[in-house]
Order: structure tokens, then sequence, then C-alpha cells
């Protein structure tokens, strides 16, 4: 199963932002990487350029790789919506994303090994694919032989983040994707604009 393993904070400082969470080597080093750090002066970025690292945070916050993300992007062209809102709609359905926001794990990268070790369900079946697509009103639990697990609950006490698109049933542990979310309610700081007009040359 393809997925990105490498160094997550100098992604982070790469972008000037602690896109995978917390990261307390971000919080030290606040600057981007290389030998010079600070110091190399460095010269204005293309247009290009700049699409390019906006397309390359998306791929690195949600953790999708290239093919993967050209084909939701794709599939966001061809919908009725604006394409750019439909591409980060796309990937907030997606299963392991959603497993994160409900605050089962700390990070995607956690949510993502929940889905893949089986200890999630939608609709009662055990699903083990990260990018499983959801659609409003599936219901996501914890499977019944997992419920117990320590680093969920751990996960589970430490968040305070609440969506209005999604539902958590404390007793069952479970929660309901109940609809798509607007632009508006997707926290990341991502300018789409800018990955359609890559894109689109």
């Amino acid at each position: 199963m393809a997925r990105y393993t490498g160094p997550k904070s100098k992604i982070a400082r790469k972008f000037g932002e602690a896109i995978f969470g917390d990261d307390k080597s971000f919080e030290k080093k606040n600057y981007p990487p290389g030998q010079h750090g600070n110091n190399r002066r460095r010269g204005k970025k293309s247009e290009y350029a700049i699409q390019l690292m906006e397309k390359q945070k998306a791929k690195y916050t949600y953790g999708i790789l290239e093919r993967q993300f050209r084909n939701l992007f794709a599939k966001a062209n061809r919908s009725k919506g604006v394409t750019g809102e439909v591409l980060l709609q796309l990937c907030e359905s997606r299963l392991d994303n959603v497993v994160y926001r409900m605050g089962l794990s700390n990070s995607r990268r956690g949510a993502r090994q929940l889905v893949s070790h089986r200890h999630i369900t939608v609709n009662g079946e055990v699903v083990n694919i990260p990018s499983y697509s959801l659609k409003a009103g599936d219901v996501v639990g914890i499977r019944e032989k997992s419920k117990s697990l320590q680093s969920i609950q751990n996960s589970f006490d430490a968040n305070s983040s609440v969506y209005e698109w999604i539902t958590w049933n404390t007793e069952k542990k479970e929660g309901t994707y109940v609809s798509v979310p607007e632009r508006i309610q997707i926290p990341e700081n991502i300018k789409e604009q800018l990955i359609v007009e890559l894109y689109s040359k």
C-alpha cells in the first residue's frame, strides 16, 4: 500500500506549517530546511512553483500520493460543483480522514493504520481501505474486538475538535458522517484554486 514514509518535520518546515499536527521539532526550527536555513537568500518564486507547492502541501496533508491525487482531481473536474472545493471535499470524505476527524487517532497516518489493520467498520462491515469514500449518512465505528484499544481511547480523550458534519455516539463508539462539508467548514489552509490552475495547464 503506497504512502509517504519519509521525514515529517522537514516537509512541515518546507511549507512553514505544522501540516502533520503538533511537532516539537517544527516549533524549534520554524524555518526552511537545508544547510543554510534562514540565511539563504531565496529568490521570488515563479507562479508555477507557488502552484506546485500548494499541490504538494495538499498531498502531504491528506497523505495521498500523486496518481491517486490526480485521479481525485479528474473526478472533481467532472463533477458539477466548483472543482477546487469538490477536490477538498473528496479528500475529506476519505475513511482515514474521517477516522482522524472523529478523534480516534491523533494523526492521519495513525488513522490510516487503524483502517488498514481492520479496526474500523463502516455501516457494521469491516473496511480496511483508507481511501474508501464515505457517503452522507454512513456510520463509522470501532470493531467490537478493538473497542478496548488504549491508543484509540487516549487519542479520543485528547481530542477537543468538533466538526459540524460529523456526530459521535460515545456509548456505541461510533460516529456518523452526516454530510459533505462545505469549504468554509474545512479547516485546512489550502488554496485549492492554485491546484486547479496547475492541473489545468
